[in-house]
């Protein structure tokens, strides 16, 4: 019998339909504008709730050993990233990912 004390850990995935993943379109770029010449990789075009944009926010900086933020519905990665970030993205459920720029 689980305890009812412990918090159960909610699976923000739950949040978001995989059929809403495959419908949400992405963008992926490289920007290093208003950065202080440093490079980030930008995910735009994010509709879910904020929740499920700080888990996966939080999964992509881990597997791209960086830092990164949430800002205005925008996930900033530090650093150049946008292979692993759309090849990761993809097996996630997201169909239509695109990269933008070079």
């Amino acid at each position: 019998m689980p305890d009812p004390n412990e918090k159960q850990e909610e699976k923000p995935d739950a949040l978001i339909s995989d059929k809403e993943k495959a419908q949400m379109k992405l963008y992926v770029s490289r920007d290093k504008k208003q950065r202080g010449g440093k490079q980030v990789t930008l995910i735009q075009g994010h509709e879910g709730p904020q929740q499920v944009q700080e888990q996966l926010l939080s999964k992509l900086k881990s597997l791209c050993s960086a830092g990164g933020s949430l800002k205005e519905g925008e996930l900033i990665i530090q650093g150049d990233h946008v292979k692993k970030v759309i090849d990761f993205l993809m097996k996630a459920g997201y169909k239509q990912v695109k990269q933008k720029g070079g």
